[in-house]
C-alpha cells in the first residue's frame, strides 16, 4: 500500500512538472508571437491593432504617426534581433533600418516590454519609434547637398562651375489683382507661358514659391526694375552650376534644377523630393559622380522647438569631370548658329587627336542632333564614295560623264537644278558635285566597298565617347539601285554630323582615330592608318570643292587653306507636285580643326551650311 502512494505521489508530481513545462512553453510562444507582431507592425508604421495595458491602444498611434511624420516616405525593415521572459513580464529587441529619402539607411535597435495579464500586451508606455525619442517629440530629416562639381576642359578652363542665380517666382497670397493679368505681365518680361504659369499659381497653396524662371545674376539685373514692382512676384538667390553662357553647349551639358518626380522614381533611391540635381545631358548622365552624395540628419524635434541629433551623415563632395571640349571652339560654334531659323548643329574634332572641341546645336536645348541624330549624308559622302573609288585605281583626270541625269534599273537620278557638265575630268565631277557621275561610278563598286570605306574613315565604327552617340550606319547595298543612289548619301546610309566630323578628320589626318568627349583615363586608341596616296588625293580634290566648287563660301575666311565638302540631302516626299524638302550640309578642315555643319532644311549645302562654316571659322580667327 505505500508503495502505491508512492507512485501516485510521483505520477502526480509528474504531471504537475509537465503541465507546467508546457504553461512555460505557452507563454514564451505567446511573447515570442507578439514581438513579431510588433516588429510587423513597426515596419508598417501602423500600431493600432497591437495589444497595450490599459487604454493606450490609441495614444500610441497617436503618437508613432506625429513621430513618424517628419520623416515622409521613409521605408522601414524590422525583425526581432532577441527576445527574453521572465514569469510574467518579457522584452525583446527589434533591429530596425530605415530607409531615408535619398537612400541613407538608418540602423538601431528598439527595446520592447511585455507583460501578461489576461494574455500578453505591451506595457502601457510603450513608445515604438526610437529608444531615445522623449514623450512629445517628434522626428526630422533633412538633406544637405554638397558643392557640385565643376566640369573642366583637358586644358584645365572651367567649362561649367559654380556661379549666382536668382529664382524668379509667384507667391499667391501676395498677389493683389488679377491673377492672369500678373501672370500675362511676368511672361511678357522672362518669356514663359502665361496661360500655364497662371494655372499653376492659381492651384498652388497661398504661401507656396511657384517657381517661373531661374535666371543668371546677369540675365535678372537686366529685368529687374520691370519684375520687383509687381505684386507677388518673388525672388530667391543661390548659386548653381554655369556655363560661360547660356548657349554654351547647352544640348551636350544639359542643366540642373529641381528633380522631377520621374527623377525621383528612376534614381532607386538616391534622389528626394526637393533636391537639386542634373535633369538632362551631362549634367543628368554624370549626376552621381557630379553631385556627390547628399548629407542626411535626424533630429528629435521637442514641443518648445528644441532639437538634438540622432543621426548625422555627411555629404561626399562630387567630383568634376573633364571633356575635350575647347571654350575658345565651342563658343566659335554656338556663334555661328546663332539666329538659325532651322533645327542645325555644328560639330569640331582635333584633327592631331581626334578630341572633340565643339557640340554645338540650335536650337541649344533639347535634342542634341549634333551627336545623336540620324540623317541621310547627301552628297557629303562623296568622300567615302571617292575613298574608295581611289584605291580602286580612279584618277582625278579620268574622264566621267555627267548628263543632266542617269537611269539605274528603272530609277532615274538626277543633279542639284538640274545641272549638266558634259564629260569631264572627275577633278570636276567632284568640285561640283555632279551627282550623275557617281551613280555612274557606282558600276564599278562591289555591294560592300562603301561600307568597307565608310569604315576605315571611322563611319559605323564603335566609339568610347563617354555619352550616346550615333555613329552611322552604312548598309551592304542589296542591287544597282541601291548602290547608285548610296554613292551620293541618297540611299539607306545614315549618319551624325559627328559621324560625318570623324570621317573628315580621318581624311585630313590620314588615319581614322575614334573621338573622345568624356576624359576617363583609359589608353588612347591606335590609329589606323589610310591608304596614302588615296588620302593625298582627296586633300586635292577637297581644296578644289572650295576653291572652284561648290564650296566657295569658305574661299576668303581668314587662316590657312580650307578643305570641304558640301552636301544636299533630300527627304520626305515632295507635296503638290513640287520639289522634296532638302538637308544642307558642309564638311571640312582648316589647321588641325575638322568640322561638319549639318541645317535641317536648306536649298544647298554651298548656300546655306557654307556660310555657318564660314562664320565659324571667322570667329575662330578672330580668336
Amino acid at each position: 500500500m505505500a508503495a502505491a502512494v508512492v507512485v501516485l505521489l510521483v505520477v502526480v508530481g509528474g504531471g504537475g512538472y509537465l503541465f507546467r513545462q508546457h504553461q512555460q512553453q505557452v507563454d514564451d510562444d505567446a511573447a515570442r508571437a507578439l514581438a513579431t507582431r510588433v516588429a510587423s507592425a513597426v515596419a508598417a508604421g501602423d500600431v493600432s491593432g497591437l495589444p497595450v495595458a490599459g487604454s493606450g491602444a490609441a495614444a500610441l498611434q497617436k503618437d508613432t504617426a506625429a513621430a513618424l511624420k517628419g520623416l515622409g516616405t521613409s521605408k522601414a525593415t524590422v525583425t526581432v534581433k532577441s527576445e527574453q521572459r521572465t514569469g510574467d513580464t518579457a522584452s525583446a529587441t527589434l533591429a530596425v533600418t530605415r530607409t531615408l529619402p535619398g537612400g541613407v539607411t538608418w540602423q538601431y535597435d528598439l527595446p520592447v516590454a511585455m507583460s501578461k495579464g489576461s494574455s500578453w500586451q505591451l506595457a502601457a508606455d510603450s513608445r515604438l519609434v526610437h529608444p531615445d525619442l522623449a514623450t512629445g517629440e517628434t522626428l526630422k530629416v533633412s538633406r544637405t547637398q554638397p558643392e557640385r562639381a565643376e566640369i573642366t576642359s583637358t586644358s584645365g578652363a572651367k567649362i561649367v562651375a559654380m556661379g549666382d542665380v536668382v529664382d524668379v517666382g509667384v507667391q499667391p497670397s501676395r498677389v493683389t489683382g488679377s491673377v492672369p493679368a500678373l501672370a500675362a505681365k511676368v511672361a511678357g518680361i522672362v518669356d514663359v507661358d502665361g496661360g500655364a504659369l497662371a494655372k499653376r499659381i492659381s492651384a498652388a497653396q497661398k504661401d507656396a514659391f511657384v517657381d517661373v524662371i531661374t535666371l543668371r545674376r546677369s540675365d535678372y539685373d537686366a529685368v529687374r526694375s520691370k519684375l520687383r514692382p509687381l505684386p507677388g512676384v518673388v525672388f530667391r538667390e543661390r548659386k548653381q552650376p554655369l556655363a560661360p553662357s547660356r548657349e554654351f553647349a547647352r544640348a551636350l551639358l544639359g542643366t540642373v534644377g529641381p528633380v522631377t518626380a520621374e527623377i525621383v522614381q528612376q534614381g532607386k533611391g538616391r534622389y528626394a523630393a526637393g533636391d537639386v540635381a542634373g535633369v538632362s545631358g551631362l549634367q543628368r548622365e554624370y549626376d552621381e559622380q557630379l553631385g556627390g552624395t547628399a548629407g542626411t540628419t535626424v533630429e528629435a524635434v521637442g514641443t518648445d522647438g528644441s532639437a538634438r541629433s540622432l543621426l548625422e551623415q555627411d555629404a561626399e563632395p562630387g567630383k568634376p569631370l573633364t571633356l575635350t571640349l575647347d571654350p575658345t571652339v565651342q563658343m566659335a560654334a554656338d556663334a555661328a548658329l546663332a539666329g538659325q531659323k532651322q533645327p542645325s548643329a555644328l560639330v569640331a574634332v582635333d584633327v592631331r587627336t581626334g578630341a572633340v572641341l565643339a557640340v554645338a546645336n540650335s536650337p541649344t536645348s533639347g535634342l542634341d542632333r549634333a551627336l545623336v541624330g540620324k540623317y541621310a549624308p547627301g552628297s557629303t559622302f562623296k568622300v567615302v564614295t571617292t575613298y574608295s573609288l581611289l584605291g580602286d585605281g580612279l584618277k582625278p583626270s579620268d574622264p566621267v560623264a555627267c548628263p543632266k541625269t542617269a537611269t539605274v534599273g528603272g530609277r532615274s537620278f538626277k543633279n542639284y537644278e538640274k545641272e549638266e557638265f558634259g564629260t569631264v575630268d572627275f577633278r570636276v565631277d567632284f568640285a561640283k558635285s555632279c551627282n550623275t557621275a557617281f551613280v555612274g561610278l557606282s558600276k564599278q563598286l562591289d555591294d560592300g566597298d562603301l561600307a568597307t570605306a565608310g569604315q576605315a574613315l571611322g563611319i559605323g565604327q564603335t566609339w568610347d565617347l563617354g555619352t550616346n552617340a550615333f555613329t552611322g550606319s552604312i548598309p551592304t547595298n542589296t542591287s544597282d539601285v541601291d548602290k547608285a543612289a548610296a554613292a551620293f548619301g541618297q540611299g539607306r546610309t545614315e549618319v551624325s554630323p559627328l559621324a560625318v566630323a570623324v570621317a573628315t578628320g580621318s581624311v585630313a589626318r590620314g588615319s581614322y582615330l575614334p573621338p573622345t568627349l568624356v576624359v576617363t583615363g583609359k589608353d588612347k586608341a591606335a590609329a589606323t592608318k589610310l591608304d596614302a596616296g588615296s588620302v593625298a588625293t582627296l586633300h586635292s580634290l577637297m581644296r578644289d570643292v572650295v576653291t572652284s566648287g561648290t564650296g566657295t563660301a569658305l574661299k576668303s575666311v581668314p587662316g590657312g587653306p580650307v578643305y570641304a565638302k558640301t552636301g544636299t540631302a533630300e527627304f520626305g516626299s515632295a507635296s503638290g507636285g513640287g520639289q522634296p524638302r532638302t538637308r544642307a550640309w558642309i564638311t571640312g578642315w582648316q589647321g588641325d580643326i575638322a568640322f561638319a555643319v549639318l541645317v535641317e532644311e536648306g536649298k544647298s549645302g554651298g548656300t546655306v551650311a557654307g556660310p555657318v562654316a564660314a562664320t565659324f571659322l571667322t570667329n575662330l580667327a578672330k580668336g
